[in-house]
This record gives C-alpha cells, sequence and structure tokens, in this order.
C-alpha cells in the first residue's frame, strides 16, 4: 500500500491522480497506524513550514513520518522536501524534522525574478540516483529553498541561486518540484520511484 500523508498541508488530489495515471492505487490518510503499515510513504505539501510543522505534531506524524523516511520508500514533494531538512528562515525560523541536514532559504530579492518562483526549471544531475535520472525540466512553485547539501542529487537555479532541487539518502528520495504537474517527466519520475523503490545509496 502506498500512504499520501495529509497533514493539512494541500495538493493531495493531485499527487493521487498522478499516481492513478500510472497505475497505481494510494491511500490519503492522516492516521499514523496507517502511514506505519505502508509499503511506501509519500509526503507532498504546500504552503507555510509553521504551520505545516504545527500539524504533524497536532496530529501525532512528525515521528512517523522520520521513521518511514529511514526505513521504507518514501517520496518527499515540494514542502514536504523542505521539511525534511533542519531549519528554515520561514516565519522568523523554524525547526524542521532533520532528516537532511541543512538549510532551507528565501530567495534573495534579484531584478527580474518574480517571487515565488512560478514555472519551469532545468534539473541538472550531480549524483548518481536511479530515481532522478537524467537531465530535465519540472514544474517549480516555491519562494523558499534548499542548500546544497552532501545528499543534494539535482540542482537548479533561480534569481542568482544555485540550490536543491532533489535529495537522496537510502531509500529516501524528494523533489522541490512537483513530479505530478512536470507532465511526462514527473510521470517517469513516479514510475521509476515506484518501481525502485527507494534511491542508491548515496
Amino acid at each position: 500500500m502506498t500512504a499520501i500523508v495529509d497533514y493539512r498541508a494541500g495538493n493531495l488530489t493531485s499527487v493521487k491522480l498522478a499516481f492513478a495515471a500510472i497505475g497505481v492505487e494510494t491511500t490519503v490518510t492522516s492516521d499514523p497506524k496507517t502511514v506505519a503499515s505502508a509499503d511506501r510513504v509519500v509526503f507532498p505539501g504546500v504552503g507555510a513550514a509553521k504551520s505545516a510543522m504545527l500539524n504533524l505534531f497536532e496530529l501525532g506524524l512528525a515521528d512517523v513520518v522520520r521513521e518511514a523516511a529511514a526505513t521504507k520508500p518514501f517520496l518527499g514533494i515540494c514542502l514536504g522536501m523542505q521539511i525534511l531538512f533542519s531549519h528554515t528562515e520561514e516565519d522568523g525560523g523554524v525547526d524542521l524534522l532533520d532528516v537532511i541536514p541543512g538549510e532551507v532559504r528565501k530567495f534573495p530579492d534579484a531584478a527580474g525574478f518574480k517571487i515565488p518562483q512560478i514555472g519551469w526549471n532545468d534539473v541538472e544531475p550531480v549524483a548518481d540516483c536511479r530515481i532522478l535520472g537524467g537531465r530535465d525540466a519540472y514544474y517549480f512553485v516555491h519562494s523558499y529553498c534548499a542548500d546544497k547539501c552532501q545528499f543534494t542529487v539535482g540542482t537548479t537555479s533561480y534569481a542568482g541561486v544555485e540550490f536543491t532541487a532533489a535529495v537522496a539518502k537510502g531509500n529516501l528520495f524528494a523533489t522541490q518540484f512537483h513530479p505530478e504537474k512536470s507532465g511526462r517527466a514527473g510521470l517517469a519520475l513516479l514510475k521509476r520511484f515506484v518501481s525502485i523503490g527507494g534511491a542508491k545509496e548515496n
């Protein structure tokens, strides 16, 4: 069973429909026991980090998500990737799940660039990762971005900043971009996640 974690951070229907498009049945759930028993876990999200973290603790999901990220095939998407990092500048500074060591920062003001970034960016693989595959374009919507770190497997740039577009750590894979909104490339990535299970150990 593939569980999509519902922690009141939106974006659930499009993720569920994208998996359905590749023939994968999913269960949207906020029940910690259901997440803990799932074969795969998908951790999407849009919105603000502080409220998302409060929701995770209120629903009893924080420790379950940490455990899933460490023990089973796990896919984080957008805010769901950022929350896996240690800390974010958003909302005056928020401690996150600290699964991936590193900082999430707001894009700087830069002439000619609108914040949030909304649109397509080419993602450049910078480490071997069977789920990410080769260079391709994906759809981004975000105002904050994660620093490059030891688990970064894909990067891209915006507003003069090169940042983490994808991370992989053992069975965990996560993206700043939205595979479910990225057409052919996004569906192909979801297929690789399902068929392989986890990312190659880095």
